[in-house]
């Protein structure tokens, strides 16, 4: 293996594949990253066995070969090297020199059959779509997952593919995103509901540029993505997910309509003396106002006033505050509207004035209120 390459182009693939190495592992070649020079520049691979990440940058290659490094001391040694040509040469069965400037190394490796195979996953009739969309998708929803252990189906995020259109749903059970994007015509006519975990849509989210076209294929439990010079590969999460429409409020008939900025510094400042346990927070509405309160026996209690639009009943109701600022992050306007049924019943977060062809909805569970 012998090859020229730049170290901003060595840098670049270098940390696309670096997050899909894990920090601890039993196995000794999956702190590695695979190596591969070919005809088409330098492939640079790394898998934790859930999430595999492969890259291809463009390289001078004078001879083919492949190997598998350290990652982390890798990625230390390129990051550390001046700006100019770095050529690596394979030196001995396992070991590589790496040459910049005045600089040597040699570092041993672990031969390539160690490396772990990618998943079979065939791109034959693969389902398209724009990375933009993609990333619109898991910006929007994937913050909603749950990350605790009891019920591991909430761990992933719900992907509904149809022909005209994409969903992506995330719950832990207190809150809600969901989101739909139409689908530009072409690809597989193909429908299919995949449990996708949040690390593998980040990584996705990170790897490709939003004016990328993405390809999407499945195989029976793993999910591959790949544009021009990527490729992802995942684990999906098997089992079937709760039915989320059961739970979305359909008859919920007060509305307010608020400025998210002051609402977000207000439930900010709320927060502060709320139970650290509960984060629990009161909201009443009346007339064209919203009071915020919090009572903390053990600390003390806050209140504030916005002004808002409101016209139905008198509502008085309690939420989660951690949870209402995290919606207010995502919520991709200066307003927000929230629908209220009953003080016991779920409450709904959607942008106003949104001109998005995307729609965006989101859910929280209240909190009962004790005095």
């Amino acid at each position: 293996m012998k090859f020229t390459i730049t170290r901003e182009q060595l840098q670049e693939g270098l940390s696309a594949v670096a997050a899909s190495v894990p920090s601890k592992t039993t196995l000794p070649v999956l702190s590695n990253i695979l190596v591969e020079a070919t005809r088409d520049g330098i492939r640079l691979s790394g898998t934790d066995l859930d999430i595999a990440v492969s890259t291809t940058v463009p390289a001078q290659v004078d001879q083919d070969g492949a190997i598998t490094l350290p990652a982390r001391k890798l990625v230390e040694i390129v990051r550390e090297l001046p700006t100019a040509a770095i050529r690596i040469t394979g030196s001995g069965e396992q070991r590589v020199t790496i040459e910049c400037g005045r600089s040597k190394f040699k570092l041993l490796g672990l031969p390539r059959e160690e490396f772990p195979a990618f998943p079979a996953v065939k791109f034959d009739g693969a389902w398209r779509t724009r990375s933009s969309d993609l990333q619109k998708l898991i910006g929007h929803v994937a913050f909603a997952a749950s990350t605790e252990e009891s019920r591991p189906i909430l761990n992933g995020v719900l992907w509904e593919l149809r022909p005209d259109r994409m969903r992506m749903v995330a719950t832990n059970g207190h809150r809600l995103a969901r989101m739909d994007v139409p689908t530009a015509a072409g690809g597989s006519t193909a429908q299919a509901d995949l449990i996708v975990p949040p690390k593998a849509l980040d990584q996705i989210r990170r790897l490709f540029d939003a004016d990328e076209e993405v390809e999407i294929a499945r195989s029976e439990n793993h999910l591959g993505f790949r544009s021009a010079t990527t490729q992802v590969f995942t684990r999906l999460i098997e089992g079937p997910y709760p039915n989320y429409e059961q739970v979305i409020p359909r008859e919920n008939d007060k509305t307010v309509t608020a400025d998210k900025g002051a609402l977000t510094s207000a439930l900010r400042r709320m927060s502060i003396v709320a139970s650290d346990q509960t984060h629990r927070i009161r909201l009443a509405f009346a007339g064209g106002a919203c009071k915020l309160s919090v009572q903390t026996p053990d600390l003390g209690e806050a209140q504030e006033e916005l002004t808002v639009s409101y016209d139905g009943d008198p509502l008085e109701i309690g939420f989660n505050a951690t949870y209402l600022l995290e919606i207010m992050k995502f919520i991709p306007t200066d307003e927000v509207r929230m629908t209220f049924k009953a003080p016991e019943r779920a409450a709904t977060c959607e942008p106003v004035g949104w001109n998005d062809p995307a729609s965006f909805l989101t859910l929280v569970m209240p909190l009962r209120l004790v005095d």
